[in-house]
């Protein structure tokens, strides 16, 4: 099959969406598909042999964070060509009520068209204010997918219709396999996630980190992503913020390794989000897990079977839960054989299959409408 699918947001800078698209791409071809991604891109990024840049993108706000989006003539343009060459079985957009690519690919494209949504987002005046423009090009979807009972209510909600939900999809092995790290380990405390971005939580497990140190004197906290560290630790006692290390930018590599590492993974996030992709790649490395209380982050943790939740934005249940998490073994030892069995709905194995039967549905479809017409159009020419 020839699919076409296109990434929203920029290819370079990266996120649940763009990690979502790249391992669903890579999983297709190794089945034996043809695929090619568009997605913006700055001219000097590195991009696999799958991807086709529409062009540098633009920081525009959106759900209550910043995406880099692409949309204007020269994007359209790109569109089109992009569609003209890859003569598609199937176009699947991901966001497209999003002001950038996906909702260029409605407008333009014929044929069978997949929409998944990821936006959870139950107050969007923007959304609802938009949906004279985007229904014309929303009515071209064949289907739609969205990746959590969430994002499916914002979809209805806002939009009509409906959706199928299909949760993001994980390379469970790979985070099962990586092998810790030995100075990653020992009372570890474990966040990734963009740490100028407050939604992400950071700030929340800082106001909390006192009281954890307090009680875990030998604990210490390692943070992976992009932002200022020195303004993110600004909050902490002086005496404290030697107990916080800043990884960086890591790759999915050491990503691996981290989860595999750490102790207990804190996901404090505050809201905005409709599904939780991190929590699923900590389950899939055995780590225990420890979340803010939110509806998509307490049904990808089975409603605090598979991890432990807290009530969202209180770092004093934030840190009672985790001085209790590394103070008790056990628990520990539960949590991740608990979240390691759990997880294996979330494979690609399993989600991969999903997306294809989808495919395969509005592929056949469209056969039988083309043929429906085809016959039709001969038995009237016949005046039968």
């Amino acid at each position: 099959m020839k699919i076409g699918i296109v990434c929203p947001y920029s290819w370079d800078v990266p996120g649940g969406v763009q990690f979502h698209i790249r391992d669903l791409a890579e999983h297709l071809v190794r089945l034996g598909h043809e695929v090619s991604v568009l997605a913006p891109a700055d001219d000097d990024t590195p991009l696999p042999p799958y991807v086709v840049s529409a062009g540098r993108a633009v920081p525009v706000s959106y759900n209550g964070s910043v995406a880099r989006l692409s949309f204007g003539f020269l994007s359209a343009a790109r569109v089109r060509r992009w569609l003209h060459d890859g003569t598609f079985d199937v176009v699947h957009i991901h966001e497209p009520a999003s002001p950038s690519l996906g909702l260029l690919t409605c407008w333009a494209a014929q044929g069978p068209i997949v929409a998944t949504f990821h936006t959870s987002n139950p107050r969007s005046r923007a959304m609802i204010a938009a949906y004279p423009i985007l229904q014309p090009a929303l009515e071209k979807i064949s289907a739609r997918i969205a990746v959590s009972e969430y994002a499916r209510r914002t979809l209805v909600e806002h939009l009509g219709g409906d959706a199928v939900v299909i949760p993001n999809g994980v390379d469970v092995d790979f985070f099962a396999r990586a092998e810790p790290r030995k100075e990653w380990q020992g009372e570890t405390l474990g966040f990734i996630g963009r740490i100028d971005e407050p939604r992400k939580g950071l700030p929340v497990l800082m106001r909390a980190l006192p009281k954890i140190l307090t009680e875990r004197p030998g604990a210490r906290l390692l943070v992976a992503g992009r932002g200022d560290e020195e303004e993110a630790v600004a909050s902490l006692p002086a005496e404290m913020r030697s107990r916080v290390e800043f990884l960086g930018m890591v790759s999915d590599e050491d990503k691996a390794r981290l989860l595999r590492s750490v102790d207990v993974y804190v996901a404090p996030n505050t809201g905005g989000e409709s599904f939780g992709i991190i929590l699923v790649e900590a389950l899939s490395a055995g780590a225990p897990v420890l979340a803010s209380d939110l509806d998509a982050f307490a049904q990808v943790l089975d409603q605090g079977s598979a991890g432990e939740l807290f009530a969202n934005e209180d770092a004093e249940a934030l840190a009672d839960a985790a001085v209790a998490l590394l103070g008790d073994a056990a628990r520990r030892a539960e949590l991740s054989a608990r979240g390691s069995a759990h997880v294996r709905r979330f494979d690609w194995s399993t989600v991969g299959a999903d997306i294809l039967a989808v495919y395969e549905t509005v592929t056949d479809g469209a056969a039988a409408v083309d043929t429906d017409e085809r016959t039709g159009g001969l038995r009237a020419r016949l005046g039968l």
